[in-house]
């Protein structure tokens, strides 16, 4: 089932436990964060409101009590955009509680997808379908009863990332 963006905010509300992504493209075409790329590539300074939204977001879902957090899949070399989001987007992130983890396959092979998805109260399933430009094609709630096989990503996925902190120092 395609879900509106409204449809899939309201997951972000609704959810009870935890809200997990895997995130896995090398590169998304997101409009809204070309400005910000722009006065990256520039070297300016990251601007004090940069993802507020989201951070806003995350921090009433962690004073809630739920859970919310990802593991950003990574391949050396690093494109633009890892570089990027990895300067400016997940630091910021981390600091409003998301709990993101940083899992390197340059030099690991894992049965993992390559598809992100997020996985809301480890029963719904929603992709996130990407053109190979990066931009967002759709999201798409799954209708599966294959629940276990999310739960394994998922172990697998966290099993093998570390926090950025600890991935920084590795690199």
């Amino acid at each position: 089932m395609i879900l509106s963006g409204d449809e899939f905010g309201r997951l972000f509300d609704e959810y009870r436990r935890s809200a997990w992504r895997f995130e896995c493209q090398p590169t998304y075409t997101i409009p809204r964060e070309q400005d910000g790329i722009r006065r990256w590539r520039a070297g300016e300074p990251k601007p004090e409101d940069h993802n507020i939204r989201w951070h806003e977001t995350v921090q009433e879902i962690v004073a809630s009590g739920r859970r919310i957090g990802r593991a950003r899949v990574v391949r050396r070399p690093l494109t633009e955009y890892l570089r990027y989001q990895l300067d400016w987007g997940i630091p910021g992130n981390i600091e409003a509680g998301e709990d993101i983890r940083i899992l390197d396959l340059t030099e690991l092979e894992l049965e993992l997808p390559e598809q992100d998805f997020w996985f809301f109260d480890d029963a719904i399933v929603v992709h996130l379908n990407f053109n190979p430009d990066g931009t967002l094609i759709n999201l798409e709630q799954q209708e599966t009863s294959d629940l276990e096989r999310y739960l394994k990503w998922r172990d697998v996925a966290m099993a093998h990332a570390v926090p950025l902190s600890e991935w920084n120092a590795r690199t």
